[in-house]
């Protein structure tokens, strides 16, 4: 047999090999930040490139993850989720950017999101309006585990998942979503959890502040603080990163110890 015939063949979308991958899997909407996060394992190696879709693999602390880029949007996003878990995977978390929409909640903060408004666009189409988008308690316990022991600065809550990134003419719930608690907005967090439900998988997000969302949020000078280029938000994915791979490794140890 070849060497060619022995390698799993590659799935359609995102070109990861079809079987043999980690339990454990960061997913990053930019592909530039999967490889930024590559670099803090050992032994990284990339092992899928197609379209908005970069994955490697490695080691962190002994356990192997996966590190993949997932795009703009919940609905090419699911498209990841489900060839990670066609190809091994079978805990996944989002390690994102987003909007702050309550005070107090500061550039470069971490939110350790404990459900999502689902208001992604694609969810829509595969479960009732009255299905919830919740991550697992083990992830976010984890993630929070991880975020103390890092000091990093974090807030644990809701968050709310938009498909669109602009408004349009239609007025967005702003508000209401701010009195009931919401802490941030972002883009695929609620389509991941959903998916996660609907095939046995666990999953959660920690997800980088980088700019306010809300209106009444923002200074006198009218400034919003979004520029998700800026120093103190890429600081922050820096130790998100760390914090989410440290929370991989505290679920692998869990896992370890329950199969003992």
């Amino acid at each position: 047999m070849t060497a060619a015939a022995e390698r799993p063949a590659l799935l359609p979308i995102t070109k990861i090999p079809s079987s043999g991958l980690p339990a454990y899997a960061l997913v990053v909407g930019d592909p530039a930040r999967a490889g930024l996060v590559a670099k803090h394992l050992d032994g990284a190696e990339q092992i899928g490139s197609n379209r908005e879709y970069v994955t490697y693999s490695g080691t962190w602390r002994g356990v192997p993850v996966v590190v993949s880029s997932h795009g703009v949007g919940g609905p090419g996003a699911v498209c990841l989720f489900g060839e990670l878990a066609e190809a091994g995977v079978t805990t996944i978390i989002r390690l994102g950017t987003a909007g702050a929409m309550a005070r107090g909640i500061g550039d470069g903060d971490l939110i350790v999101a404990e459900a999502a408004v689902r208001d992604d666009g694609v969810t829509q189409q595969l479960v009732p309006a009255e299905f919830p988008a919740a991550s697992t308690p083990e992830v976010v316990l984890a993630l929070q585990a991880a975020a103390r022991e890092h000091s990093a600065p974090y807030h644990r809550g809701n968050v709310w998942t938009r498909a669109a990134f602009l408004p349009g003419v239609l007025e967005l719930p702003m508000v209401p979503y701010q009195r009931a608690g919401v802490l941030a907005i972002e883009m695929e967090l609620s389509a991941l959890l959903v998916f996660a439900a609907l095939n046995g998988l666990r999953a959660g997000g920690a997800l980088v502040i980088d700019g306010i969302a809300a209106d009444d949020l923002v200074d006198e000078s009218g400034n919003s603080g979004y520029d998700p280029h800026r120093q103190v938000v890429a600081d922050g994915v820096e130790r998100a990163a760390t914090v989410a791979l440290d929370a991989v490794w505290r679920l692998a140890q869990d896992d370890a110890a329950a199969q003992a």
